[in-house]
């Protein structure tokens, strides 16, 4: 299952892009607002505005419940800012967490740096959460 913000979309895309994916990939939420994310995928408001949208909590929050509410065995989420506006100088445009839940097992997230154009960025950072999900399975 896949939780995007900044990618809109883009993962799961990629994904379905892949000839079978559907024996696979059940579900995709896009929560490109903070109200979303919460009534969605169950983000706690008090995270989102104690550390901001962008940031490991909610990235862990938002890969948790896209595991919950779908049944998958793994989920991946991404938040961050794509641009050209809304960095500020602890999260400059550019910056990214992604979130990896396994059922059963951990839920981890990972802070990526990609200082690029809107479409590079979402083009990068989706890449860097389907190399995560890579890693995780082996």
């Amino acid at each position: 299952a896949t939780a995007e913000s900044c990618t809109g979309g883009l993962i799961v895309n990629r994904i379905t892009n892949i000839p079978g994916a559907s024996e696979v990939f059940t579900h995709g939420w896009v929560t490109y607002s903070n109200m979303a994310k919460a009534d969605q995928l169950g983000v706690e408001t008090s995270v989102i505005t104690k550390s901001g949208a962008v940031s490991e909590e909610v990235a862990r929050q938002m890969a948790k419940g896209a595991l919950e509410k779908s049944g998958a065995d793994i989920a991946v989420s991404i938040t961050g800012i794509a641009g050209p506006d809304g960095g500020t100088e602890e999260k400059p445009v550019g910056t990214a967490w992604i979130g990896l839940a396994i059922n059963g097992g951990e839920t981890l997230a990972i802070r990526v740096f990609h200082p690029r154009n809107r479409k590079d960025f979402k083009q990068s950072v989706s890449q860097s959460a389907l190399n995560m999900i890579r890693i995780k399975l082996g």
